[in-house]
This record gives structure tokens, C-alpha cells and sequence, in this order.
């Protein structure tokens, strides 16, 4: 088995596709760790690195978006695999090595992936430029959201500008760390106006 011993984590928030993924990865001689958020994703980091993570990127408590960026600051060398069933591989702000849509890709696929991206580590030309995509933020109702700070990890509120998607920066109130993120308020405006015809 062209897997066995390397560690792979799976960071999801629904128990059954963790499930899934570890009975199928664990075909392969793959060890799985999972975690339920990136809050979590981020314990298991600190008990013992992977040598690749697959994160879903839509989850409550810490993102995968906000999770991903805090990995490629810390822990560059190691291979990412995006997940999502809500947003797309061309969109802005995915720190990722690859992208797949849920639903819409074979094991083998995976697999393929999997073993392309341990053939590459753990030196990568890329590495060297651990922050360089945004964190992307869907702003909700109140017209602020959360951000969390990919230096300390403390979450602070940003507030909604009327804009298009945009690509923002703000410095961290509590350690100052530039924090480089993409709102987007027109998808925030477009709902609000849904709710007041309906």
C-alpha cells in the first residue's frame, strides 16, 4: 500500500463524511486523524503534524478559509486539500494545493492527488510564500463579521463596506499582524434585499 504511515487530517463538521473519509483513506494504508473544526484542526496540529490535510472549508466556529490561511503561516510545508460543496476551485481567497467539489470526484481521484502531492513535499517552491491568499469572509446581515487573526488566533469584528468583492487588509488589534481578506458585500445586499420583497 503506497500510503502506509503517512498521516493524513480531515477537518469536517459533519461526522459522517469524517467517517467516510477515514474507512476510505484507511483502504490506501493512510493513518487518519479528524477534527470537527478548524479549532479543533488546529489542537490536532499541535499533538502531531500530518503530512497532508483535507479541510471542508464551510464550518461554524473557525472556517476552513480561516483555518487554511493559519496553516500556510505555520506550517507551509504541508500539501492542503480543499473540499467544498459551496464554493468553487476558481474562487479567490483558497489556500489550497488542490480543490475538490464535494460530491463530484472518485476515491481514485483523491488517491491520485494524494500520492502527487507526498511525491512533491516536503520541499515545495511555493512554500516559501506562506501568505499569499486571502482569507475569504461571507459577511452576514449585521453588516460585520469575524475574522481570526492567523498570528495569535483571537477573533476581532470588522465592519461591512459597501463595495463589491474586495480584496481588504487590516492590522490584528491584538498582536498588529496584517490580516489580508475578501468580503463580499454585494452577496450580503442582494439577500437583504430577497428578505424585504418577500
Amino acid at each position: 500500500m503506497s500510503g502506509f504511515n503517512h498521516r493524513i487530517l480531515v477537518v469536517d463538521d459533519e461526522q459522517g463524511i469524517r467517517e467516510t473519509a477515514k474507512a476510505v483513506l484507511s483502504t490506501q494504508g493512510y493513518e487518519v486523524v479528524s477534527a470537527v473544526d478548524g479549532f479543533d484542526g488546529l489542537v490536532q496540529l499541535r499533538r502531531s503534524l500530518p503530512d497532508i490535510i483535507i479541510s471542508d472549508l464551510s464550518m461554524p466556529n473557525m472556517s476552513g478559509f480561516e483555518f487554511l490561511s493559519v496553516v500556510r503561516k505555520r506550517f507551509p510545508h504541508i500539501p492542503v486539500i480543499a473540499i467544498s460543496g459551496a464554493y468553487n476551485g476558481a474562487l479567490g481567497g483558497v489556500i489550497a494545493d488542490a480543490f475538490f467539489f464535494k460530491g463530484q470526484y472518485s476515491p481514485e481521484e483523491l488517491f491520485a492527488k494524494i500520492r502527487s502531492l507526498l511525491d512533491v513535499g516536503p520541499v515545495r517552491p511555493y512554500a516559501a510564500k506562506p501568505d499569499q491568499a486571502p482569507i475569504w469572509i461571507p459577511v452576514n446581515d449585521t453588516g460585520y463579521f469575524v475574522v481570526t487573526c492567523p498570528g495569535c488566533l483571537r477573533s476581532s469584528s470588522v465592519e461591512a463596506q459597501d463595495s463589491v468583492t474586495e480584496l481588504r487588509e487590516v492590522a490584528c488589534p491584538f498582536c498588529d499582524t496584517s490580516i489580508r481578506f475578501i468580503s463580499n458585500t454585494r452577496v450580503l445586499k442582494k439577500a437583504s434585499r430577497s428578505r424585504r420583497t418577500s
